[in-house]
């Protein structure tokens, strides 16, 4: 009895964490106990946090500045813990009263054996595999022991049962007198620890994958930061080359002109030296006769104080429930810095050594020749342009087409609602609905046929609702996605509404030369007037971006304004095009930040 309540106190001193006898435990707020190390891997799992969530009955406890070590100690553990260290381990086999030391533990057996009893047990055919523990190594705390458990109320008896129901371990007895009464779920102990040791091997495989993950994203950045690293040492070279070379040219050339400067000036400066001279001599007679008449002094003049007022600032972030990340997010980062390169002037009169070029442009044909109605991004990230001759064209951030759908209907235009579903008019000005794998559902929309209501385009704002916009009645009609009639009328008061885009609360309305920010009932809010062609777009950061391009030239400028379309910045400036036949553009841009501009034959992607 006394050895069955010393293995219990033992139990009852090992951390559920770590399952090994407590190190310098310390008390939660729920009061339960564990090793502090063990703590502060808990806490650390919480990122930022200062607050410890316990694994058993999951009640916080708050850790003053991120210190485990400011927990209170658990003393009683601390001294029943030395207590149980510096008291002997009997043999738990020899038959004797008077049993002597135990020098190892069987982890099969369940037993600690004197030294007699581990040489007549080593000698055993049945029980020479059995794994043996030294005394010393469990005292050391390098190992924990594998215990059998018995059950309270008979002693005698394993807990070789599991109850599903009740969470607990118990014995062959108490499971058919307590549990299977009332319909428990029992299973044998050896099935659910094997059950569990799964689930903790899965567990594990996954951590490790995700591990993996990161480790190949920070390899990734590692990777392309030298890339980087590379391209910068090489732009600095360069630069540093060219202005060496400047700076020995324009020192020769400093050097001729000087000498032709002071050949021909030696004999002006003594002129000038004596009319110096000479006007000094006056200065010096007006400042005599001044201080005899004068004795006034400058007062001083007090400068106002200026208020500096600073905001601070507090950033939350989430650990638990992280996702994999992107993997082509770095190269997308990079593309910028190692698209830079230096352009010296050579050949070119004025003195400059040259310049940074920042913009840099993909040109990619479209799979079909003057054939552009639409383009717009799709729901993960890419572009999709749809083709008046049929199908849409998905392409990727980098200028790859990947995909081609719809390939038997003339796109007029397209647009993503929230769930993936595709919305599209065709060259009739019928308005379709397609799931996200572009099947075609059977919804219906009385809309404006050609004829009626002339070339259309079209948008979905951020409830799902469609705005198809009519160039001959000059009108925008709204549609639910659950089809039918149009729900609503939207009046454009003599303008053509030839682009419409969703923006926030409002509508972005591109003619021609025009750009029109109005709200919702027709009301123009903001307009932007430029003697070029004008294609609005909404840019990542929630701005407008509107490409001007001179047709005739084939160049076209990107510029960013404000939601009242006030200029901010000019992104790209007569960028060079090939000149499509038909004017008509689309402009937009990537989740990733890249624009896309699209002409009727060509999708131009630029990094800015």
């Amino acid at each position: 009895m006394a050895e069955e309540l010393k293995d219990t106190i033992a139990q009852s001193l090992e951390c559920p964490v770590c399952l090994t006898t407590f190190t310098d435990p310390k008390i939660l707020s729920c009061c339960h106990t564990y090793c502090k190390a063990c703590l502060e891997k808990l806490l650390e799992s919480r990122g930022d946090d200062q607050m410890i969530r316990c694994p058993v009955c999951r009640a916080d406890t708050q850790v003053p500045n991120q210190d485990v070590g400011q927990l209170p100690a658990s003393l009683a553990f601390r001294n029943l813990i030395e207590d149980v260290k510096n008291h002997h381990q009997i043999c738990t086999n020899c038959d004797s009263e008077d049993k002597p030391k135990a020098v190892v533990y069987c982890q099969d057996c369940g037993n600690y054996l004197c030294t007699t009893c581990h040489n007549m047990h080593s000698q055993w055919k049945n029980f020479v595999d059995h794994e043996i523990i030294a005394m010393s190594e469990i005292s050391s705390g390098k190992v924990s022991i594998r215990r059998y458990r018995k059950c309270r109320k008979h002693p005698k008896e394993d807990e070789e049962c599991f109850c599903s129901n009740c969470k607990r371990f118990t014995c062959f007895r108490c499971a058919v007198m307590e549990h299977k009464d009332q319909g428990h779920r029992v299973i044998e102990s050896a099935a659910y620890e094997s059950h569990h040791t799964k689930t903790i091997d899965e567990l594990k495989s996954k951590v490790e994958k995700k591990q993996s993950c990161f480790q190949n994203y920070i390899d990734l950045i590692d990777k392309e930061q030298k890339c980087v690293d590379d391209a910068m040492k090489h732009c600095t070279d360069d630069i540093v080359k060219a202005y060496d070379e400047a700076v020995q040219q324009l020192t020769e050339k400093r050097e001729i002109l000087l000498g032709e400067v002071k050949g021909k000036t030696e004999k002006v400066e003594e002129a000038l030296g004596e009319m110096k001279k000479s006007a000094q001599q006056r200065i010096n007679q007006l400042t005599t006769i001044a201080e005899m008449v004068t004795n006034r002094r400058n007062a001083p003049v007090d400068m106002d104080t200026l208020a500096v007022y600073d905001t601070l600032c507090e950033d939350l972030q989430e650990a638990l429930n992280q996702e994999n990340p992107d993997c082509e997010q770095p190269n997308k980062t990079c593309m910028k810095a190692k698209s830079s390169s230096f352009e010296r002037n050579i050949g070119k009169d004025e003195l400059d050594l040259g310049k940074i070029v920042n913009v840099a442009v993909k040109s990619i044909a479209l799979p079909t020749k003057d054939s552009m109605n639409v383009m717009i991004n799709t729901p993960d990230g890419r572009m999709a342009v749809g083709c008046n001759d049929g199908g849409v064209n998905i392409f990727s951030f980098d200028g790859r087409l990947q995909q081609t759908v719809l390939k038997d209907v003339k796109i007029r235009a397209l647009g993503f609602l929230s769930d993936g579903r595709c919305v599209v008019t065709d060259k009739s000005n019928t308005l379709a609905l397609y799931t996200p794998e572009f099947m075609k559902l059977d919804v219906m929309f009385e809309t404006l046929n050609h004829d009626e209501g002339g070339f259309s385009n079209l948008t979905v704002d951020s409830d799902d609702l469609i705005y198809v916009s009519y160039r001959k009645p000059k009108k925008i009609l709204v549609f639910s996605s659950a089809g039918g009639k149009a729900i609503k009328e939207i009046p454009c008061h003599g303008y053509v509404p030839d682009q419409v885009i969703s923006y926030n609360d409002s509508l972005i309305i591109g003619t021609v030369d025009t750009v029109r920010l109005i709200d919702k009932e027709g009301d123009v809010k903001h307009t932007l007037t430029k003697p070029n062609y004008l294609h609005a777009a909404v840019s990542q950061s929630n701005t407008i971006l509107v490409a001007k391009v001179k047709h005739n030239e084939g160049l076209v400028s990107i510029d960013e304004y404000t939601d009242e379309l006030k200029y901010v910045r000019n992104l790209v400036k007569e960028y060079k095009i090939e000149k499509p036949t038909r004017n008509w553009y689309y402009l937009q841009q990537y989740r990733s930040g890249e624009i896309a501009f699209c002409t009727p034959d060509n999708l131009y992607i630029m990094i800015t």
